[in-house]
């Protein structure tokens, strides 16, 4: 049990709104639904970052990560569109790049010049996006059509095909099969975890492979309970290894060790979309769905919570400008630069913001 003083833990309640505090050897541990952590400072301002080529517009962004240079942008954009995966094949209606020709993969440097782009007609519909150990690009297809889509792509800097996992066009539950698979994350040692479905009657489910691409195991099943998943929407890692899940569905991060072993789950984060982890164990959790757009997590606001990995603590909010929205608003994606900038992909808003400290 804790070792807090009962003014201590009193305090602690009040600053971050929790109602249950545990203290365990590997830090503080929350374990029980929590008051919506809205009440927090905003220490950032931001703006519209990264220029796209005369006569392209901007779409969807829901995949970006942080270049291994700290400093350069990656960026999955869905070729100019916005639609629900549900009019996916409707006469008339492009879904991500569906049909299109322009390159979904992005590269920007730290001034929003883009400076590499790749990836067109390989993608449905761009999901993920984590950059890892190496410098390679991982990006998810969250749809699947007429033999494209439900897979995951590894391409080098250049947009050279690595690697694929899962077959294209296959909707399912096998170990070489996704059905909407919605982020990646390789690990140091180049194990690699998909976070396999996107709610629904998606899978619900963490996928592990080996560096070579071969099947290890997988865990997780549709459900509410400590390691079970409902929409298993983001991943991250912290210094420790430890592996974070958004769990959307669930409104909460689902913590697990490396071989799928449940640590803990924290919702003072809101919804989570979008999860990265900085070197600092500084966390960044982006909610788009909460407050106006989800009336059962209606008490919540939405935007990025940045706080510690280590103890869950929160220590700040950027609030989504529109608290009206009726669809997914603000950053779905999240990451940070080696200099602590904040960057976030939005679906709806169709951009990207770069957020600094004020």
């Amino acid at each position: 049990m804790s070792d807090l003083s009962g003014d201590k833990i009193t305090v602690r309640l009040a600053q971050f709104g929790l109602v249950a505090l545990f203290a365990l050897s590997a830090g503080a541990v929350y374990s029980q639904a929590v008051a919506p952590t809205n009440l927090l400072p905003d220490p950032y301002v931001g703006a519209p970052f990264g220029k796209l080529p005369d006569g392209r517009n901007w779409g969807s962004t829901a995949g970006i990560g942080v270049d291994i240079d700290g400093k350069s942008i990656w960026v999955a954009e869905r070729c100019g569109a916005f639609a629900p995966p549900s009019q996916v094949g409707r006469p008339g209606v492009q879904v991500g790049c569906d049909g299109s020709t322009l390159d979904p993969v992005l590269k920007f440097d730290e001034t929003g010049k883009l400076v590499k782009s790749f990836g067109a007609g390989l993608i449905l519909f761009p999901h993920g996006l984590s950059v890892d150990p190496e410098g390679n690009v991982w990006v998810t297809d969250g749809l699947g059509k007429e033999g494209k889509g439900h897979q995951v792509f590894k391409f080098s800097p250049d947009g050279k095909v690595l690697m694929t996992l899962g077959k294209p066009g296959v909707a399912g539950s096998g170990p070489d099969e996704f059905n909407a698979p919605s982020a990646t994350l390789v690990a140091p040692n180049g194990d690699i975890f998909v976070a396999d479905g996107h709610g629904g009657n998606t899978n619900a489910r963490i996928v592990k492979f080996d560096k070579t691409g071969k099947f290890i195991k997988t865990w997780g099943k549709k459900g509410s309970a400590p390691g079970e998943i409902d929409g298993p929407h983001t991943l991250a890692m912290d210094s420790r290894g430890r592996l974070f899940l958004g769990d959307r569905g669930n409104n909460r991060i689902q913590i697990f060790d490396q071989d799928g072993n449940f640590i803990d789950q924290w919702m003072q984060f809101s919804r989570p979309s979008g999860v990265s982890i900085d070197k600092n164990d500084i966390i960044y959790v982006a909610d788009s769905e909460s407050g106006s757009v989800n009336k059962a997590h209606g008490d919540w606001k939405r935007g990025i919570r940045i706080g510690s990995a280590k103890d869950g603590k929160v220590m700040a909010l950027i609030p989504d400008p529109d608290e009206n929205a009726t669809t997914t608003s603000a950053a779905e994606g999240v990451t940070a630069d080696a200099q602590g900038n904040i960057y976030g992909a939005e679906v709806g808003p169709k951009r990207v913001m770069k957020y600094v400290k004020k």
